[in-house]
């Protein structure tokens, strides 16, 4: 025997008929695109109601002019420091009724091009969070994706708004944790080359050496995960540092675990700190010395700032967030012999 055949999907068409006023006025109720007689919207209202009739979100982007939507590209979506900016941004847009799309650059400056552009094109302003590529060349490219906002890092010349964290101040005052501890051999484990935090982190260990020359700053490639750090374990042990700094807590954690590996104590044979201060850097053993940086906060700030574009209002000043120190169980006094490690 036949199937039953399908009913069709209503139309905006069939909701005019029911109502028994013209397909203008109906778009104009359901889109709120204009002033309608009430006792005209009320009966629209109730012959889509009769007809379980809904709008198609593409539809009624194409009549608007907007999808409600906009776009975030990411270096790195498994570091944890990204989730956060993340949830404070989607949360904010979310109050505001937009949707937020999500793209990871793994880190490749040239993927993080080509996903702006494509996302760009799918909704109505987009995000970068610290965006990897060249100064000049972030500087072409936010030409063509405005309304954009940029997360941790700033375009000189350009006036797109930002919102990014101090990460020349917040390694300063590791270093100075560290000097005040009696440490007198440092190392730091670097991160990703064309990170703009990075740059600043190596900032403050230029100005830290001509302040404090009785203090021997080292600095070696290392990465920004957990394998970077754990993989760095046999170099950090040659440098005869006794602190080393971690370019985020997932590189200082996975030097920890490679030192426990080896049989080291944190902090009584070597001091490690970190920076971004994850949800877990304070529940390790012992507890992490890190930076923290309100990462949450740096995304609602952001949303504001993209709020005001797309509302067509200026937006507000460029902020910056001072990291506050946290010290914790992983630094402490230098020890006296580090050439008798295990």
């Amino acid at each position: 025997m036949a199937g039953r055949p399908q009913e069709r999907s209503r139309t905006i068409a069939d909701v005019a008929a029911r109502a028994g006023v013209s397909l203008s006025t109906v778009s104009r109720v359901i889109n709120g695109t204009a002033k309608v007689d009430e006792a005209l919207a009320a009966k629209v209202r109730a012959a889509a109601d009769e007809l379980e009739y809904t709008a198609s979100p593409l539809a009624r982007s194409l009549v608007l002019g907007r999808t409600n939507t906009v776009a975030v590209v990411v270096p790195d979506l498994e570091n944890p420091t990204f989730h956060g900016v993340l949830r404070g941004l989607s949360r904010a847009a979310a109050r505001d009724g937009y949707h937020v799309l999500v793209a990871d650059s793994a880190e490749s400056v040239e993927e993080e091009r080509i996903l702006a552009v494509e996302t760009r094109r799918r909704c109505d302003g987009i995000v970068l969070c610290a965006p990897r590529m060249p100064e000049e060349d972030l500087r072409r490219l936010l030409r063509q994706l405005d309304p954009v906002v940029l997360v941790n890092r700033e375009a000189r010349g350009s006036s797109a708004p930002a919102v990014t964290a101090d990460y020349r101040s917040g390694l300063t005052d590791l270093l100075e944790l560290l000097r005040a501890d009696g440490h007198r051999r440092l190392l730091y484990l670097a991160g990703a080359p064309q990170s703009s935090s990075n740059f600043q982190r190596l900032a403050a260990l230029r100005d830290f050496g001509v302040l404090h020359p009785e203090v021997a700053v080292e600095v070696t490639p290392c990465g920004v995960n957990f394998a970077d750090g754990h993989d760095a374990v046999d170099r950090v042990l040659a440098s005869g540092a006794t602190g080393v700094l971690g370019f985020n807590d997932l590189v200082a954690m996975g030097l920890m675990s490679g030192l426990g590996e080896r049989g080291l104590r944190v902090p009584d044979d070597l001091s490690v700190t970190g920076f971004d201060d994850i949800p877990f850097a304070r529940y390790l053993t012992p507890p992490l010395t890190t930076a923290s940086v309100p990462v949450a906060e740096l995304g609602e700030q952001a949303w504001h700032r993209m709020a005001e574009l797309l509302g067509s209002r200026t937006p507000g000043h460029t902020i910056l967030f001072r990291p506050r120190l946290e010290q914790r169980g992983t630094t402490g006094p230098a020890p006296a012999s580090p050439g008798a490690r295990p």
